[in-house]
């Protein structure tokens, strides 16, 4: 039997309440909703770390970045280490196993070594980009910052629409050759900051019609105090919703230009033979706050804005039509998957692979997902976060530490840590946090002391 092609797209920076299929808010994306409706919604898909390369990095490994030493962004803040070359990389076993595989665009997994270094036969770098748009419209001085504006490059020429064009020509060359499966991995920058959509998308939101997200108006009160701090690193203490609205309105937009991007490919793939014969996966890394809690960014939270994630999967094999409930990893159960999809030698995993849940079968699945934060962007603020979609637990050894009821307060307003009346459910939580951090090799509570402060909740 002929192994699947395999399409991963992976998204930067997109929240799950940021696509039409979760009808939260109004953000129109046809192409993404099509593959969802076509394929699986994991409609309770969690990032394991909101940060861009450990969470790459483990895409690539099949494990938890605290195990290999990539705690943070490498680009910015002290020197971490990335994930080494001769660490397993799932793209390279599949190349052995008989896939031509490519990459093309973001890559943020090492500074010196590119995809090639892991796997990948071709790669197109987002430089390349570059090359191709300053060569056509010379140097863009843009004027607002990380708020965003129009991008004035026409939309047939914006990077969105450029890398989903070589992502075309990838795949009219491989049709050439149906005897050999391949992998084409796909890393858009957007809807990373700063939004700059081209025309028509610029437009395609009037700032005074995008509805307020349901948790802009937090006090902050019994909060961590980075919370409130991140606004003034931000500069954004003043801002209201007025202020706010017309970033969002060019976050949704930008969504939306993907999106385009997106429906092009899908459309050349089902209409040429290898449609049937293609799994693509469709996911981001993590969220975006963008004004959410009103702050910017992604960095020292772990509100639901930045780790709940969209994750579809559609193809040959898949149940179309499902929304699956389960708690999965977007990133960490898609290397065990693919492993069992496509026979790929498989690394030391450990996340699950979901091929029974998309094939429609009911299966034992864990019951919580955890996810990191080790800290970087204006100072250090170690984080560990446990949800069994319920109740939310977030530890921090320096600050208060958070309980949000999601059933009854999904907008995380209310920090319950301090209620007596939770101290069971709190305890549990605790416990069970610290056997998974310790199963999982986290050395952050592996001291007594830390241990201490977790279980207990014991800060001085």
């Amino acid at each position: 039997m002929k192994k699947p092609n395999v399409l991963l797209i992976v998204s930067d920076q997109l929240r799950y309440d940021c696509i039409g299929y979760s009808r939260k808010y109004p953000v129109r994306t046809p192409n993404i909703d099509r593959l969802a409706g076509d394929g699986v919604w994991f409609s309770n898909a969690y990032t394991h770390i909101p940060l861009c390369c450990p969470a790459r990095q483990s895409l690539l490994n099949g494990r938890r970045p605290e195990t290999f030493g990539s705690l943070w962004n490498y680009d910015l803040g002290p020197p971490i280490p990335a994930l080494n070359p001769n660490s397993y990389s799932w793209p390279r076993e599949m190349q052995r196993s008989g896939y031509a595989t490519a990459y093309l665009g973001k890559w943020h997994v090492h500074p010196t070594f590119d995809p090639t270094h892991y796997g990948y036969e071709e790669y197109v770098s987002l430089q390349d980009y570059k090359l191709f748009r300053d060569e056509r419209y010379g140097a863009t001085g843009y004027r607002n910052g990380f708020f965003g504006e129009t991008e004035p490059v026409p939309v047939e020429d914006a990077r969105t629409h450029w890398m989903a064009d070589q992502t075309i020509e990838l795949m009219k060359r491989y049709e050439r050759n149906p005897a050999v499966p391949w992998h084409i991995r796909l890393d858009f920058d957007e809807p990373h900051l700063p939004c700059r959509p081209s025309e028509p998308f610029a437009s395609c939101y009037d700032p005074d019609e995008v509805p307020k997200w349901d948790n802009f108006d937090d006090s902050f009160t019994n909060k961590p105090y980075i919370q409130k701090q991140q606004l003034f690193n931000w500069g954004v203490e003043n801002y209201e919703w007025p202020d706010w609205s017309p970033t969002v309105a060019l976050y949704y937009a930008f969504i939306s230009q993907m999106d385009d991007a997106i429906g092009k490919i899908v459309d050349y793939l089902d209409r040429s033979e290898m449609g049937q014969e293609t799994l693509i996966i469709f996911t981001a890394d993590h969220g975006d706050m963008c004004g959410a809690h009103r702050m910017m960014d992604k960095h020292c939270v772990m509100y639901q804005d930045v780790v709940h994630v969209p994750l579809i999967i559609r193809g040959k094999g898949v149940t179309p039509g499902q929304v699956r409930e389960e708690m999965v990893y977007n990133l960490l159960d898609l290397p065990p998957t693919l492993s069992e999809w496509t026979g790929f030698a498989p690394g030391d995993f450990q996340g699950q692979s979901l091929v029974q849940l998309c094939r429609g079968s009911a299966q034992e699945w864990r019951k919580e997902i955890v996810s990191t934060y080790n800290g970087q962007q204006f100072g250090l603020f170690i984080q560990r976060m446990i949800t069994d979609g319920h109740w939310k637990l977030v530890w921090k050894p320096t600050d208060v530490d958070e309980l949000y009821d999601l059933q009854n307060d999904p907008a995380e307003l209310n920090n319950l840590i301090g209620n007596t009346e939770l101290k069971g459910v709190v305890a549990l939580l605790r416990n069970r946090l610290y056997e998974i951090l310790m199963q999982e090799g986290d050395t952050m509570v592996a001291n007594p002391w830390m241990k201490r402060q977790l279980q207990k909740g014991i800060k001085q």
